[in-house]
């Protein structure tokens, strides 16, 4: 099996579900798709990139895939997901305000670099939005070289202060 990591995010609502809802449609929706899925707290920070918008809810998800699923199979997978709760990308924004995003930030050993999908995520190393849940979910894991990885490049970041615990993971 192969360990697959996402970051969730939304700051928009659909129908009438809020971003914190969606979110948890979302990963209703996840564990249909993950083997042994754990889910992170959600967090609440600043938009990057395009600031003028709503303040993000993220969290991280992790869980396995086989060995052989296709990682552009499962990205369409991801898709489905996000178009069912409102993400439309035709008419959004390039890093703006949306209903459901979902980010694969390392699927299994997998390195890749195209228009598509590059692998592990480009940007995760100056997301503390995306690292402290990554982190949390690891927590258990401290002897893990991954988890090591991603603190040596959160401890470099400077933004890590503007993200904040909304609500804790269920247990």
């Amino acid at each position: 099996m192969k360990k697959v990591i996402l970051g969730l995010g939304s700051n928009r609502t659909f129908k009438d579900m809020t971003p914190v809802q969606i979110l948890d449609a979302a990963c209703s929706e996840l564990s249909n798709i993950l083997e042994n899925p754990v889910f992170s707290s959600i967090y609440i920070s600043k938009a990057m990139y395009v600031t003028d918008q709503e303040d993000f809810y993220n969290m991280a998800c992790t869980g396995y895939v086989p060995d052989d699923e296709n990682p552009y199979d499962f990205l369409d997978k991801i898709h489905l997901i996000e178009n069912k709760y409102g993400r439309d990308r035709s008419k959004e924004i390039r890093f703006g305000p949306r209903s459901l995003d979902i980010d694969i930030e390392d699927f299994g050993e997998m390195v890749s670099e195209n228009p598509v999908l590059t692998l592990p995520h480009p940007r995760i190393k100056e997301r503390a939005f995306v690292l402290i849940p990554v982190l949390e979910l690891f927590s258990e894991s401290a002897e893990d070289l991954q988890r090591r990885g991603f603190l040596e490049v959160f401890s470099r970041l400077e933004n890590k202060d503007e993200v904040k615990l909304f609500r804790k993971r269920n247990p």
